[in-house]
């Protein structure tokens, strides 16, 4: 859609694309697509606006309603550790022992936590509190795990973690507020949820999920980095199939 703001505000101050090309040292054709309607780098609107003298809302209303949302995700953000075993264990146990409504868990098997008696028992305390706990492992049967197991390199151990994390989780299986479902959905990270805190481990071809990259989030009003994941894990669980 033309910009037909910024052509009208040009018309009327008698300043041609060449000309405002000219003050911003910009390439004309860039001004022409601005007007064509691509929106400029931030730094192009303020200099626009303020040559212009027309407030930069009125002429890049949406434009500037995504730079805070960018803003406000990027504040979601607390750490980046280079590898899941890089996370301090201390921060594992805080961070779900910090829930107070919402625990989740998103992963292939995330055999680590099954095995750490530590969390099991915050698991528990935390149900036991009244605090929803989710816990969504891969169907080891699925194409979706056999895929990763062959991605990773590891094959059919793959599967096996995840039949021996059904198998560290049985104490938690038949405890009020905790579910546990299977899912058969490619995941490209594993998330981990407590309230509005999240750990993210990405996934990278040919690596285990040990070795990749983990984002620690937090929400914040305006950020959209938090609710996407949030929404993701939202999806797998409503086609996930109960634990039996």
């Amino acid at each position: 859609m033309p910009n037909d703001r910024l052509r009208t505000a040009m018309l009327e101050r008698g300043i041609t694309p060449a000309g405002l090309a000219e003050v911003l040292k910009v390439d004309p054709k860039s001004v022409e697509r601005w007007i064509s309607g691509r929106t400029p780098y931030r730094r192009h609107r303020y200099a626009v606006s303020a040559h212009l003298g027309v407030d930069e809302v009125y002429l890049w209303p949406d434009a500037l309603s995504s730079d805070q949302v960018a803003s406000a995700s990027e504040s979601e953000i607390i750490n980046i550790y280079p590898h899941r075993w890089t996370v301090p264990s201390d921060l594992w146990r805080n961070m779900f022992d910090s829930a107070e409504e919402e625990i989740g868990v998103l992963v292939y098997s995330g055999l680590f936590l099954s095995e750490d008696a530590g969390i099991q028992r915050i698991f528990r305390q935390k149900a036991d509190a009244g605090v929803r706990v989710r816990i969504l492992l891969g169907d080891p049967d699925s194409e979706a795990v056999a895929q990763r197991g062959a991605d990773e390199g590891v094959d059919d151990v793959q599967a096996a973690k995840i039949r021996n994390a059904l198998v560290m989780y049985r104490p938690l299986r038949e405890v009020d507020g905790i579910e546990f479902r299977l899912h058969r959905t490619v995941l490209y990270n594993s998330i981990y949820r407590a309230d509005d805190q999240l750990l993210v481990n990405t996934h990278i071809y040919s690596f285990t999920a040990a070795q990749a990259p983990v984002l620690h989030l937090r929400r914040v009003a305006g950020g959209g980095m938090v609710s996407t994941y949030l929404d993701s894990f939202e999806r797998v669980w409503d086609d996930a199939t109960p634990v039996e």
